[in-house]
């Protein structure tokens, strides 16, 4: 078993939270100068381990080991969500730290904009494996400020670097470390989740349209509402979903914007960002069929029109059953009955490893299941035995 140094981990841990530091969280957007000093700091402490750092053309940070393979691929990424927590990415690329400290044969990554501050998102791991094309880069805006992708990489002295590739054939597997963000593990006592899958998101927008009026002078029979006519189809989606989904499945309103968004006026359109989550694409399609169902019958029922268009689909991501049962006999070595597997609910950079190698995670759990949030933590104790966990596992494969 690899002597992985937990205080050294820790002590990184710590030191990194204190770029773009917020309360007891960290503020750390994608290209921001926080987020810049963070990968620097990074490429500095991949050179002291003897790690070989870069950085391409869109912020992705990579330190190669230079001994013999077979190589593992270890990471995660280092901007965060706003005001938000100190743990979620940044746990994974330390780790991978800690495990090339540690003398394993690992290369260690630091992905960009895996939280998707810009249109797209995980932009480092789409790129990494030639999945981010020129032109949706030239067409990618900030989603907060609208600021051209092209002009955030200028600014933060990335504009005309190359943009690196994987090398084919070199990764045996590809391991990601990540605090849970749920309450599974807290609740059932766990220190340990070694992860079966990474759903798959399918995000859509409905585009409700009315007729804008006067909310004195129309009466209620002759509205047509398009902001009650959203209510009234997010209520029936929510008391049809459950007749379809599975054990796992979520589903999430994200915004619903109604215009002009006066008190007076009866809403002429409302624009509805809407998602479902589960890691079973039959389970998925059923979903959509619900969804599809519900758009077609609000069209019956009202006086409005509801138009259902796709905005993205992403593909569930099982984990490596060899990479899983290194992982188990890690667990059941280290913390034996105190560990469980899990899927992971959230969407993660091991997904789109996942095309290129196998890959598999390990989840910490979340006090409190609070995550992008600056409130978000992991007891130290938690984070210690874990990345044990993530370093005896790496060893198991490797010689497996």
């Amino acid at each position: 078993m690899p002597q992985i140094d937990a205080d050294r981990f820790l002590a990184d841990l710590n030191t990194l939270r204190r770029i773009g530091e917020y309360k007891t969280g960290v503020h750390r957007p994608t290209y921001s100068p926080e987020d810049m000093e963070s990968r620097r700091w990074l490429m500095e402490r991949m050179a002291e381990i003897g790690l070989e750092p870069a950085i391409d053309g869109i912020g992705n940070v990579y330190g190669r080991h230079t001994g013999a393979g077979p190589h593992l691929l270890a990471g995660s990424h280092i901007e965060t969500q706003n005001y938000a927590g100190w743990l979620d990415g940044a746990l994974g690329v330390v780790a991978g730290l800690a495990l090339a400290r540690a003398g394993l044969p690992v290369d260690v990554v630091a992905f960009a904009d895996e939280e998707g501050h810009f249109e797209g998102g995980f932009l480092g791991s789409r790129s990494i494996l030639g999945l981010l094309p020129d032109d949706e880069i030239d067409r990618s805006r900030n989603r907060t400020d609208g600021t051209p992708l092209r002009d955030a990489l200028a600014a933060a002295g990335l504009a005309g670097k190359p943009r690196m590739e994987l090398e084919k054939g070199r990764h045996k597997g590809f391991f990601e470390m990540h605090i849970e963000q749920g309450t599974q593990l807290e609740q059932a006592g766990l220190q340990a989740g070694v992860v079966t899958g990474i759903v798959a998101i399918w995000q859509w927008r409905i585009t409700i349209e009315g007729m804008q009026d006067h909310a004195g002078g129309t009466t209620m029979a002759e509205r047509r509402d398009a902001g009650l006519a959203a209510v009234r189809l997010l209520a029936m989606i929510d008391q049809e979903f459950p007749k379809v989904c599975g054990e796992r499945s979520t589903w999430t309103c994200g915004r619903i914007a109604v215009e002009p968004g006066a008190p007076s006026i009866i809403p002429g359109r409302a624009d509805i960002l809407f998602q479902f989550r589960d890691i079973d694409v039959a389970v998925l399609d059923r979903m959509e069929r619900c969804l599809r169902a519900c758009v077609q019958e609000s069209n019956r029922r009202e006086r409005t029109t509801a138009t259902l268009v796709n905005v993205s689909k992403s593909l569930p991501a099982p984990c490596d059953a060899a990479m899983m049962a290194a992982l188990d006999a890690a667990a059941e070595s280290l913390a034996p009955g105190r560990w469980q597997r899990m899927p992971s609910g959230a969407g993660h950079d091991a997904q789109y490893m996942a095309r290129a190698m196998p890959v598999a995670m390990l989840f910490t759990p979340s006090i409190g299941g609070i995550s992008h949030h600056w409130a978000e933590d992991t007891k130290e104790e938690d984070l210690a035995l874990c990345v044990r966990i993530l370093g005896d596992a790496a060893a198991r494969f490797l010689a497996g």
